[in-house]
């Protein structure tokens, strides 16, 4: 039986790796990407419009972990590397196995339709519109710039940006000789307050935030932090994981509150973890000051929730992103505030041709993940995997929701939150049991490959009405 032909949006880290899966199976594929080479985010002044890193960008997480299991990171690495080689990796990878060839560069998908008969109709940026039985969607979550909402009162008249638009300390605004606060208490906010305190860089930098945080460092003990836990069994009790890291931050770090920052409202793992090996530092030091969140915006003032006011040159907010698909009609497919109900984040259980991948937000990063969730997929799409019921996968997706409700403080940033090492060990135990489910039922192809048909048809179809004779007008029949 001939295999499904598969569209998949996205050459970054988690397209490519789709891609390769894709292609060891012979099942059949067109890849589209806007920018002119592979890496997506990783990739740095990538000419996609949408991708931005900063100059200074370095991977928070182990290169062991990071990497595919199927193409590891070469050994002279660093143990924490800047983008440079990451994306060198990538390109590595895809040449590697033969990809670059199988994917359509500086052309983006404009517009995603799933027609009355289930099949996808692809409008690309360049190029005729083509049919795919199955689309795969590994357009990143990282591009869309969220600002909060409601915005603060007042308006401040310095300059502003979003830390997806910044590049080094004089890109998009020159930060030197001024006073900056950086709102955010994630990794990027971390990284960009303490490249702006070094000497000479900026004359100020404070850092607010509505909440505290647990910074954790990369090293501990003089190993890699996540090379300490990374031997903990994926089935050890989450209560105890964390106890145990609860107690590593304690004794290996310190109370927050040493540090001049808010003492963290939620108990260590209830938030994704904030890394940096260097800001700890520059708060003792107080190259950085911590602030409450912003209560109003007055000119070059900005006052915050504990009445203090500052004189502020730069505002960057570094307050995450929005997940969204451009290609998809709002009223088909979106995600409000972030939320988007899916079987192990990748499966939409009323579309069974519908894949997402690398959306997702671990504790750890998304490569492994996403290289799992594309073997998954050709198994799928093989005949060698079949999902569960459309019951089942609403239950699981109810039943993880709950967890995560519970476990998590509420914010948008927590709706797609997994567990690296548990959500990797959940994946393989599902991929197992669907094995199961399809040697019962004689490896029935779970979706039968008609695009090429019907596509044929639309074109045949097409050539006859342009090819009808058409009739003449009175005027020119006199």
């Amino acid at each position: 039986m001939t295999l499904p032909r598969v569209c998949v949006i996205g050459a970054g880290s988690s397209g490519i790796t789709v891609i390769k899966s894709l292609k060891e199976n012979g099942i059949p594929f067109d890849c589209y990407e806007k920018g002119s080479d592979v890496g997506g985010n990783w990739r740095y002044k990538n000419d996609n419009g949408l991708s931005n890193i900063y100059k200074s960008l370095h991977i928070n997480t182990h290169r062991d972990r990071m990497e595919y299991r199927d193409y590891p990171m070469p050994t002279d690495y660093a143990d924490y590397p800047n983008h440079e080689p990451i994306q060198k990796y990538f390109g590595n990878f895809v040449d590697h196995f033969g990809l670059r060839k199988h994917i359509q560069f500086k052309n983006g998908v404009k517009k995603a339709e799933r027609t009355p008969e289930g099949i996808w109709k692809i409008t690309p940026e360049k190029g005729p519109v083509k049919y795919y039985d199955v689309l795969v969607v590994a357009n990143g979550h990282h591009w869309s710039e969220k600002w909060p909402d409601p915005a603060f009162p007042g308006k401040f008249t310095g300059e502003t940006i979003h830390s997806h638009s910044y590049v080094d300390p004089k890109t998009p605004v020159n930060c030197e000789g001024k006073n900056v606060v950086i709102l955010g208490m994630g990794n990027s906010a971390m990284d960009i307050s303490v490249e702006l305190s070094r000497p000479g860089v900026s004359k100020k930098v404070f850092l607010s935030s509505r909440r505290g945080a647990y910074v954790i460092p990369n090293y501990l003990f003089g190993k890699p932090l996540d090379k300490l836990t990374a031997n903990i069994p994926p089935w050890v009790p989450f209560w105890i994981q964390q106890t145990l890291g609860n107690l590593l931050i304690r004794y290996g770090v310190g109370k927050m509150e040493d540090f001049g920052l808010p003492k963290p409202d939620h108990k260590f793992g209830s938030a994704h973890p904030t890394v940096s090996q260097d800001l700890l530092v520059r708060l003792g030091r107080g190259d950085i000051k911590h602030k409450a969140v912003i209560k109003e915006l007055k000119g070059k003032k900005i006052q915050f929730a504990d009445g203090s006011e500052e004189n502020a040159d730069v505002l960057i907010y570094c307050t995450g992103y929005a997940i969204k698909f451009p290609f998809f009609d709002e009223n088909f497919l979106s995600a409000p505030n972030n939320y988007i109900p899916l079987f192990f984040k990748m499966i939409k259980p009323e579309i069974n041709n519908l894949m997402f991948v690398g959306l997702m937000q671990p504790l750890g990063a998304i490569m492994p993940l996403a290289e799992m969730q594309g073997k998954w997929i050709a198994q799928y799409l093989s005949g060698n995997y079949k999902l569960p019921s459309e019951k089942e996968m609403n239950k699981w997706i109810k039943n993880d929701e709950t967890a995560m409700r519970k476990r998590y403080v509420s914010s948008a940033r927590h709706t797609i939150q997994v567990d690296f090492d548990s959500f990797l060990y959940q994946m393989k135990k599902e991929m197992k049991s669907g094995k199961k489910r399809a040697d019962a039922e004689n490896h029935v192809y779970p979706i039968p490959a008609r695009a090429e048909d019907f596509e044929k048809s639309i074109s045949k179809a097409n050539t006859k009405e342009t090819s009808k004779p058409k009739k003449s007008s009175a005027r020119a029949r006199a």
